[in-house]
């Protein structure tokens, strides 16, 4: 199974979807407001997108499967495998976000004029304010990604009984190396793996990558 990031679909696992279907029955498919999938019929969070991919597996009859997520898919993974543990058996989190960055002092400033200049001028905040990736973002979107964005996962690391491999690019600054520090500290049997790249390591090396997923799959 794979769960894919924000702002993509399931074709940016081709690396991955194209050598495992070797081995493995693979399932991958695009979150609602992604890919080609429909819009969902409201402002999303975490547990709304990890509760609509537990249907998808028990429709499917599917228990004990092999995960492989990317960033945001790698929060709905935290979710689910903390609360539906008969799901998976093993999870590879490549770039798993869900560790609240850390802020400083110029973050909580602009944060306190956000919201003092929204109560004036809700628009002109709404343009102002925020990355040029949430800016482009729908009404509906926004307050999703607001809503997965602001969501602290550490709090399920510890109830996590899988066997979990985190994956991380060393150069990666979405979720810098810290963070999969504190996600392998915190999670009880997880093992912490760092490949060259970025955020999209899986892709950037996808022989260095699908060959530690194999192993860790066997």
């Amino acid at each position: 199974m794979f769960l894919h990031g924000w702002g993509a679909s399931k074709e940016c696992f081709y690396y991955q979807t194209s050598y495992f279907c070797r081995f493995y029955r693979v399932i991958a498919f695009d979150f609602p407001n992604f890919g080609k999938s429909g819009a969902a019929p409201a402002a999303w969070g975490v547990g709304e997108y990890a509760a609509f991919t537990a249907r998808l597996l028990r429709e499917k009859g599917i228990e004990g499967a092999r995960l492989i997520a990317h960033s945001f898919g790698g929060r709905v993974a935290l979710k689910l495998l903390s609360c539906r543990p008969e799901l998976f058996s093993r999870a590879l989190l490549t770039g798993c976000a869900g560790v609240p960055p850390k802020r400083g002092a110029a973050y909580r400033l602009c944060v306190r004029a956000y919201r003092a200049v929204k109560k004036i001028a809700p628009r002109y905040a709404e343009r102002r304010f925020g990355s040029a990736e949430y800016r482009a973002l729908p009404p509906l979107q926004r307050e999703s990604f607001k809503k997965i964005v602001n969501e602290d996962l550490t709090p399920c690391l510890a109830r996590i009984r899988a066997q979990v491999l985190y994956v991380f690019g060393r150069r990666d600054t979405a979720t810098p190396p810290y963070m999969a520090q504190i996600l392998q500290k915190n999670t009880p049997h997880a093992g912490l793996v760092y490949l060259p790249g970025t955020h999209f390591c899986f892709s950037e090396t996808p022989a260095a990558f699908n060959a530690v997923a194999r192993e860790f799959f066997r």
